[in-house]
């Protein structure tokens, strides 16, 4: 029994100490304007292996996530997909006119 229980704690560490060497964390600018934003745009990288926070003061979005999994484009796809512009992709345009009011922010020409 306690044989089982090593193997168990060794796997534990040995994944745990896996996912955390491929975890990358960058930081960039996605439009948006309030806490509704927020939401939606965190909502759009919840996925397994993703961690995000974006502050609508600063427009900066904080992400860490599995490098193996994602790609630093996917990321930023994932959020433009959801109608929001980032500094490497643009929102999608349909998506963008089925936000609510308050979260259509000024939109620059990419």
């Amino acid at each position: 029994m306690k044989k089982i229980i090593l193997s168990l704690i060794v796997i534990t560490a040995f994944v745990a100490c896996n996912s955390m060497a491929n975890s990358k964390t960058e930081s960039f600018k996605v439009y948006g304007n309030c806490g509704m934003c927020k939401k939606t745009i965190e909502t759009a990288l919840h996925k397994d292996g993703i961690k995000a926070d974006w502050n609508k003061d600063t427009k900066m979005m904080k992400v860490t996530y599995d490098s193996v999994k994602y790609s630093s484009k996917q990321i930023h796809q994932y959020i433009a997909d959801a109608g929001y512009d980032t500094e490497l992709a643009k929102g999608n345009d349909e998506a963008y006119e089925n936000l609510h009011e308050c979260c259509k922010y000024d939109r620059k020409e990419k």
